[in-house]
């Protein structure tokens, strides 16, 4: 996972961790109406997951890269490619009659020309937190039509969401915590302040030893060293274990989360995407830093 030579992955991930502007959806194009659509392209992993959840996957034609969970979805959907390196022409070349999309969704000119095109347009935007993931389910079922199981999947959410700040309670000290999203050539690129990871983080009641930092960006040696995280959040992938190389690496080799052994991998999309499965990613890591609370 942290070596430069895995480019799709990266790009996968590259969609989950930029921060999404808190903008109004947008429905441009054609005119047929969502509810009647039915070749529907799905244009973010979390999108695609909603989709699916509301039992609206058999008029789902196409998906982007990063539509990972569940896994079938990138098996039986034509794959039209990396959400932020799209082609005008890939998308349309499937004929569908709604396109759903991430506001992450790019480059700025194929999106544009997409919003044009003779097909409805719908974007929706995401703000990493509990009312907008919330929202977001609303927004994508009322836009095929299935506002009854796109309400209940919101309101088991929210109550999800509900839940784990009652856990949050508990939690006396916070841990603070460093999300290590990878190492290349030696450099430690982290979650700082305004990513996903620092979102999930807060939701999971731990305190972002990366919070000086604005966004995902790499970080010294020495600030690591700054840093004293009590654990270490990593991405694993496909039976990939990269912990011996976080542990040796110069400026975290001291520090508590290294001493203690408190390494903690979890599958990048399921903890960043931010999709239906985030009340349940930011339980599992709370679990993983806090196991003495009572659950």
């Amino acid at each position: 996972m942290f070596l430069a030579k895995t480019p799709a992955y990266v790009r996968v991930i590259g969609a989950l961790i930029c921060l999404a502007a808190a903008s109004p959806a947008i429905a441009q194009g054609g005119s047929k109406s969502g509810a009647a659509a039915s070749r529907i392209i799905s244009i973010g992993g979390d999108i695609t997951e909603i989709l699916y959840a509301i039992g609206a996957d058999n008029r789902v034609i196409a998906v982007d890269a990063t539509s990972q969970f569940p896994a079938e979805a990138l098996k039986e959907k034509k794959n039209i490619g990396y959400m932020r390196a799209l082609s005008t022409e890939g998308v349309l070349s499937v004929n569908g009659d709604l396109i759903i999309a991430s506001d992450r969704a790019g480059p700025p000119e194929v999106v544009k020309a997409l919003k044009a095109a003779p097909v409805a347009y719908i974007e929706v935007a995401d703000d990493f937190s509990p009312a907008s993931v919330a929202n977001k389910t609303r927004q994508v079922a009322h836009a095929v039509g299935l506002d009854a199981a796109g309400e209940n999947l919101a309101k088991r959410i929210e109550g999800d969401f509900a839940k784990l700040g009652e856990l949050r309670k508990q939690i006396g000290k916070p841990a603070r915590v460093l999300f290590v999203l990878n190492v290349v050539n030696g450099r430690v690129m982290v979650g700082g302040s305004h990513s996903s990871a620092d979102a999930i983080l807060r939701l999971a009641g731990a305190e972002n030893a990366a919070a000086s930092v604005n966004g995902y960006k790499p970080i010294s040696d020495e600030a690591l060293v700054e840093a004293r995280p009590d654990a270490i959040v990593s991405m694993s992938r496909a039976g990939n274990h990269d912990t011996g190389q976080i542990a040796s690496i110069k400026g975290l080799s001291a520090s508590p989360a290294v001493k203690n052994k408190r390494i903690i991998e979890m599958d990048g999309l399921y903890l960043l995407g931010f999709g239906p499965r985030a009340p349940a990613a930011a339980l599992d890591l709370m679990r993983r830093l806090y196991p003495e609370l009572s659950h």
